[in-house]
């Protein structure tokens, strides 16, 4: 009998017993396995999941009490569950999104999947409920993945422990890494509490004394380890870490053993007061490929054979990651004073090439990004040059320590921001959309964007050679696809692309959408209408050679994959009236909302920046200035600049 067809709520768990929900684990991670290889997504942390969602599950009563996940990607098991078990779409347009989502269902409260909030949300709801005369309801924050590391969890646990009397339980997902191993000291200390012998010993005879009494004793061996923790957490010291924060704790418990998580979090739920409760547990649980992957344990996947885990190839073209990784290593090699920072993402990054030859030289701080860039301006003051390589989504969450910390400082700290622009299917909070418009108004502040892998190497050689700014390389996610060379270069470092005789409309691009800014000149030309495409290189300050270029035009498009509202487009508009420029400019980027999840072709479409819209939209333009056009409407002969819609 397969239990999990007949789950399609929470409450379908309440009749269970604890052997059918063991059942149950097994058939989720059947499930997460097959599912999961063909879409991608990550696997490792879910697989780690399965039996302390379950618990969880089984003795709340969500939505009522509120789950919080942190980080939302260990949220896979949650929506099973939940009632949400078509999983052939998960992180495509259509489908379920890979983090939790309020549109999915009424379960999902945060949203967010920037790392170490859930104990804030968490705090906020609790004394929301409380000050409602809501107080019987429980709020459940599960923090793992290294969610621990963040600075934001430790803030939250000092106000929690502020007041006593509110419903909140604290579930620690203990697997003893993020990406890779967690670092710092608080790892240290769970690190200790895994191994310490004393723990494991008593663990290892309790449990197998009562398994010699057959089903019985182990049923009462479960209730010991879920109402002892008393005892056991005095006998190996760990209450120590809580003590001052007068936060009662119960662990640890074996985050695999769905009686003891059951009776550990009923006993958590009955408190009445905060409890922090220490689960213990495997990332990659029960799938052989993700345990014997030492470097992320199948962290995230792409698609893979799930008998193997092997990836099933889809081309074999450079990732900007990959080309960065490459790239670092030669300028590390000749120049000993660079090192390398990232906030548990050594290798999604690309950073662990450095670090595997020059280990000394790379620091990974755990997802802690403001330390981080701080950390970064004191390497920088003592004589070195720091290379902070992080996602560009999660730069905002140091913002301030870029301009208070590094920019006023004048310190030298170059930035590489992988995942720039739209990122696709990891949904709102991922896509690196913001990075252009927040940062561009640090003062002193130099950004690159790298057309291609030859761009790349070029621009963040000359990145580490600033020492009294902080400087940016931002590109995007995926594969870096053709190299354009440029027709001449500027004085001031301004690649020209495309330069036709008669000059109607100067098209300037940022980064990898200088492949569409091509494209569009073509569509053009096919309309007698003159194009030059210039890629900038350094984007901020914008060069002035930008602005000499659209004086000399009737019409200026700028075309960038960041947010357009305050993006580099408008700092162009600025510079030009700055300089008594009054060419009309259509600046083009992505709106100033969330985006859904969904590839990055379908979202550059729905936003409309693909090269026919462009180009209708400069037609129009082109119309209304009078300059006369080939053909009154746009056309094209190449499917390539087509829509789908509009291919034969």
């Amino acid at each position: 009998m397969n239990i999990l067809e007949g789950i399609n709520g929470p409450r379908d768990l309440d009749g269970l017993s604890t052997q059918q929900l063991t059942q149950l684990s097994q058939e989720i991670r059947e499930f997460l396995i097959e599912n999961v290889s063909r879409t991608g997504g990550h696997l490792g942390p879910n697989l780690g999941v399965v039996e302390l969602t379950t618990a969880i599950h089984r003795v709340f009563d969500s939505p009522r009490d509120a789950v919080v996940f942190d980080t939302g990607h260990q949220s896979y098991v949650h929506k099973i569950l939940t009632g949400r078990k078509d999983f052939t779409k998960l992180r495509s347009q259509g489908g379920l999104a890979g983090y939790p989502q309020r549109s999915e269902s009424e379960h999902d409260i945060v949203e967010s999947s920037h790392a170490s909030s859930s104990l804030s949300w968490a705090d906020g709801i609790s004394r929301a409920f409380e000050m409602t005369g809501q107080g019987d309801r429980h709020v459940v924050a599960v923090v793992g993945d290294g969610a621990l590391t963040g600075g934001m969890t430790w803030e939250a646990l000092n106000n929690i422990s502020d007041d006593n009397s509110r419903n909140l339980v604290i579930v620690v997902n203990d697997n003893g890494r993020s990406y890779a191993p967690t670092i710092g000291g608080m790892a240290h200390f769970l690190n200790s509490v895994r191994t310490r012998r004393s723990y494991r010993s008593l663990h290892g005879s309790s449990e197998k004394f009562f398994g010699t009494f057959g089903g019985p004793g182990r049923a009462l061996y479960r209730g010991i380890r879920g109402g002892a923790h008393g005892f056991l957490s005095r006998f190996s010291n760990n209450e120590a870490l809580y003590s001052n924060l007068d936060i009662k704790y119960l662990g640890p418990v074996h985050g695999h053993d769905i009686g003891a998580l059951v009776e550990t979090l009923e006993q958590a739920k009955s408190y009445g007061a905060p409890v922090i409760v220490h689960a213990i547990t495997e990332k990659g649980r029960g799938y052989e490929p993700a345990l014997a992957d030492v470097a992320d344990q199948f962290h995230a996947v792409g698609q893979i054979d799930p008998a193997t885990g092997e990836p099933i190839e889809t081309g074999g073209a450079a990732s900007w990651t990959s080309v960065f990784s490459e790239e670092i290593v030669k300028l590390a090699d000749a120049n000993p004073r660079l090192v390398g920072i990232t906030a548990a993402m050594l290798r999604p990054t690309g950073l662990h090439r450095f670090a595997e030859k020059y280990p000394a030289r790379v620091h990974d701080v755990g997802i802690a990004e403001q330390h981080a860039v701080t950390s970064a301006a004191g390497l920088a003051f003592g004589g070195l040059h720091p290379v902070v390589a992080l996602y560009a989504t999660f730069v905002n969450r140091a913002f301030d320590q870029v301009l208070m910390d590094v920019a006023l400082h004048r310190a030298g700290v170059t930035f590489v921001l992988d995942r720039a622009g739209v990122t696709g299917p990891d949904g709102a909070s991922h896509h690196g959309m913001w990075d252009l418009a927040l940062l561009q108004v640090v003062p002193n502040i130099r950004i690159a964007a790298p057309r291609d892998a030859a761009r790349l190497r070029e621009e963040l050689g000359e990145a580490v050679t600033v020492d009294d700014a902080p400087t940016v390389i931002r590109f995007a996610k995926g594969t870096v696809g053709t190299e354009y060379d440029a027709l001449r270069r500027t004085d001031d470092g301004v690649d020209v692309l495309r330069e036709d005789e008669q000059r109607d409309v100067l098209i300037v691009t940022v980064g990898s959408m200088a492949k569409t800014g091509l494209q569009v000149a073509e569509l053009l030309a096919a309309q007698g209408i003159g194009a030059t495409v210039i890629d900038p290189r350094w984007v901020v300050p914008v060069p002035r050679s930008v602005i000499d270029f659209a004086a000399d035009h009737r019409i200026v498009i700028t075309i960038e994959d960041g947010v357009r509202v305050g993006g580099i487009g408008t700092r162009i508009r600025q510079d030009m009236r700055a300089h008594g420029v009054d060419t009309a400019v259509n600046e083009l980027g992505l709106p100033d909302t969330f985006l859904d999840h969904g590839s990055r072709d379908y979202i550059l479409n729905q936003v409309g920046l693909t090269p026919q819209h462009i180009a209708r939209d400069v037609v129009a333009q082109v119309l209304g200035s009078k300059i006369p056009i080939a053909r009154p409407l746009l056309e094209s002969d190449s499917d390539e600049y087509r829509l789908p819609a509009e291919r034969s």
